[in-house]
């Protein structure tokens, strides 16, 4: 087995999870399908192929959502939500079924499913009922959290770090907390972008109620309106019952627009009404709907750059740009890179079940001098590596990757420009940032703006596989 084979399974074991998913189907190409899809976008799935073994394995494992096919033999889709839900009131419950079936989807809703899915899957499609589901999740556990007395200022968030770059920011977000303006939050990948806008949040009156999150360059642009501003029945294939899109679900709340700058021009026009009227209609509505919510944006790029480049309308940006915070790179605040390195230990040893309760000063050397192209992220992504590798209460270089801090995202004499094919280049630049990611093939997918799923063909194309 190849040495990149062994890190990516070993990167795979411990790689942080966007969510836990349990997927019942008794069709097994189905299944397995629709699991490696998932995992392929980060979350950490798990399948059965009947109800009895999806209870089963829901009392063994912590899940935060169940996705159902809805027509089953021995036990329905109905049926084991109704039994998942009286031992876990908490699950959120997703139903399959297939396209000439939604009314019974419909049904199962008014059962107790959260949502439903129409066979065959869309992907697209997927990712985004599931990314509402999840969303929905987080939002009910801050609310149960709130009924507890619990504050949601100070307690979920944290932001790491002392050095002058961050003594500023957090300053600056304690000013702009409590007003009612917008913010651009702007900064390189990895950098902190939605801590900034969730303590922004957690610190502000809004904070009991809702902080709602879209990933705008993740959708096309049909998608991106509907789940902006919902959408009616019917306004569009597949659209089977009315929808309430980000801005009514923020109601009160903050809307967290990331990667502002990818949203097509069309989408820039509606969402500039929105800013300058607080007031929207709803895809295929006419009806005009107004709500109190708070725009938080962020972006990697230079939004300056493209206005002038005609990609950005100017009068956008500067409704967007009332106050803009930056989100410093980890390579001018290095004092905080021991800090957050301690911080990361921390948090990776409960989630392991390990007692770690120091780094070398070797490891503390090597990740200081390191110049972390991948910024915070990529620390995080080191550091839980480092973590699951120790077999001991002490973090050792050994538990580092492989020719740590050597990688470069420059082109050196490895290879020559001009001299080498685009091909040759492709697949120095993913390798390359492969290993400077510490094995993540998000954020080797995030860096080089490609997909995942491209990421790991190509990988796999590499390794021969």
């Amino acid at each position: 087995m190849s040495s990149m084979t062994m890190h990516d399974e070993t990167m795979n074991e411990m790689s942080a999870d966007r969510g836990r998913i349990l997927i019942v189907d008794d069709e097994q190409h189905a299944r397995e399908a629709l699991a490696v899809l998932l995992e392929e976008d980060g979350y950490d799935v798990r399948d059965a192929p009947d109800g009895f073994k999806a209870l089963g394995v829901l009392r063994d494992w912590e899940c935060d959502i169940l996705v159902t096919d809805l027509r089953m033999p021995v036990m329905d889709g109905l049926t084991l939500i109704k039994k998942a839900r009286e031992e876990f009131p908490e699950l959120t419950c997703l139903v399959m079924t297939a396209f000439g079936s939604v009314e019974n989807a419909v049904e199962a809703m008014k059962s107790g499913a959260d949502d439903y899915l129409t066979k065959p899957l869309n992907f697209d499609a997927v990712e985004i009922v599931i990314d509402r589901a999840l969303e929905r999740t987080r939002m009910r556990r801050e609310l149960d959290r709130l009924r507890n007395g619990v504050s949601l200022g100070g307690a979920t968030t944290q932001m790491v770090g002392n050095s002058p770059p961050m003594q500023k920011l957090k300053g600056m977000i304690d000013q702009v907390a409590t007003s009612r303006a917008t913010v651009l939050i702007t900064g390189e990948s990895g950098t902190g972008k939605e801590l900034v806008a969730r303590l922004i949040h957690e610190r502000s009156d809004r904070s009991e109620k809702p902080f709602v999150r879209l990933h705008c360059s993740a959708l096309a642009e049909t998608l991106l309106e509907s789940e902006l501003f919902g959408h009616e029945k019917g306004a569009f294939t597949g659209a089977a019952s009315q929808r309430t899109g980000r801005f009514e679900e923020a109601n009160g709340g903050t809307l967290f627009l990331d990667e502002i700058g990818e949203i097509p021009m069309a989408t820039q026009v509606k969402l500039l009404r929105f800013l300058q009227e607080r007031e929207f209609e709803r895809v295929g509505g006419n009806q005009t709907i107004s709500v109190d919510v708070r725009i938080i944006a962020a972006t990697n790029r230079d939004l300056e750059q493209e206005v002038r480049d005609g990609n950005f309308r100017e009068d956008l940006y500067y409704r967007l740009n009332v106050i803009h915070l930056n989100t410093p790179p980890l390579r001018v605040r290095r004092g905080d890179i021991a800090p957050l390195a301690s911080h990361f230990v921390a948090k990776y040893a409960r989630q392991n079940g390990k007692e770690i309760d120091e780094i070398s000063p070797e490891v503390i050397e090597a990740l200081s001098q390191y110049d972390w192209p991948g910024n915070v992220r990529e620390l995080e992504n080191t550091i839980e590596r480092a973590v699951v590798l120790a077999n001991g209460t002490r973090i050792e270089m050994s538990h580092l990757p492989d020719n740590f801090g050597q990688t470069s995202f420059a082109p050196n004499s490895e290879i020559r420009i001009p001299g080498s094919t685009l091909e040759d280049i492709e697949r120095y630049a993913i390798l390359k940032t492969y290993e400077a990611a510490g094995g993540s093939t998000s954020e080797t997918a995030e860096v080089l703006d490609i997909s995942v799923r491209k990421v790991q063909y190509k990988l796999k194309d590499y390794r021969g596989e």
